[in-house]
């Protein structure tokens, strides 16, 4: 039996957090945005008028979107755990009435949760310098939910896995941004040379942009199944992981 009691303790003490600095949560990702298009939808949108169709100032904005939620998830959901480790209130967490699906449910439902509103802004700020139009909202909405609660699982383990603040940035920084930028959230694999288009599809970050662009233009570089068994196996691969550190108590009683 779930405690709820705990789950939304652990999530509502995250989402306090956050809100206690919104605008500065809100203002950086909305700035970003706006270089983004300014940078890649004037500079580079003067050359490449369209991707197969798609306004290249259109075309990028899933990529923005991916990019923040990748970041954002993993970010949030790797110091959210990590500053309890920090400080030793881990220890409170552990002899608690709760399991580790609760404490995982409270502080990666609040990850999650945070990326997807900033997500969500970061759309509606791009309403302002293109027109976008989303084919399949529903499945939008399914990409955007599971790609944050995947990427926030990861991030939990990174949190559960550092012990400085060195290693708690070292993946968000040198692994999920190249691999993002490499994974076509600025172009389309199909653009590529053949050989480089085989070495893109070896990148699992291309699977969960081209789903989610999927759903905005019903345009994709992979098969859409293969999208959502991707960033399905990540969640089974994060789960069982973070079970296993939970059980074995790895790195959560040093």
């Amino acid at each position: 039996m779930i405690n709820r009691g705990a789950v939304r303790a652990i999530y509502t003490h995250e989402m306090t957090r956050f809100f206690r600095t919104v605008w500065q949560s809100i203002a950086s990702p909305v700035l970003s945005t706006v270089l983004y298009f300014v940078v890649f939808g004037a500079a580079i949108g003067g050359r490449i008028q369209a991707v197969e169709g798609i306004p290249y100032g259109a075309f990028i904005v899933p990529g923005l979107m991916m990019l923040t939620v990748l970041q954002q998830s993993v970010s949030n959901s790797a110091f959210g755990i990590y500053f309890p480790k920090f400080s030793g209130t881990i220890y409170e967490y552990l002899v608690a009435p709760a399991g580790w699906i609760e404490v995982t449910a409270g502080f990666v439902g609040a990850a999650a949760s945070k990326s997807i509103l900033i997500a969500l802004i970061i759309l509606l700020t791009s309403f302002f310098f293109v027109g976008v139009h989303i084919a399949h909202p529903f499945w939008m909405l399914a990409f955007l939910f599971l790609t944050a609660f995947a990427f926030s699982l990861l991030g939990f383990i990174i949190g559960l896995w550092a012990k400085n603040f060195e290693q708690l940035q070292i993946v968000p920084m040198m692994v999920i941004t190249p691999l993002v930028f490499l994974g076509g959230a600025f172009y389309s694999a199909s653009m590529l040379p053949p050989f480089w288009e085989a070495v893109a599809k070896m990148n699992p970050v291309l699977y969960l942009i081209s789903g989610f662009r999927w759903s905005f233009f019903g345009l994709a570089d992979v098969p859409v199944g293969l999208s959502l068994l991707a960033v399905g196996l990540m969640i089974v691969v994060c789960l069982g992981t973070i079970a296993w550190i939970f059980r074995t108590g790895w790195r959560l009683r040093e």
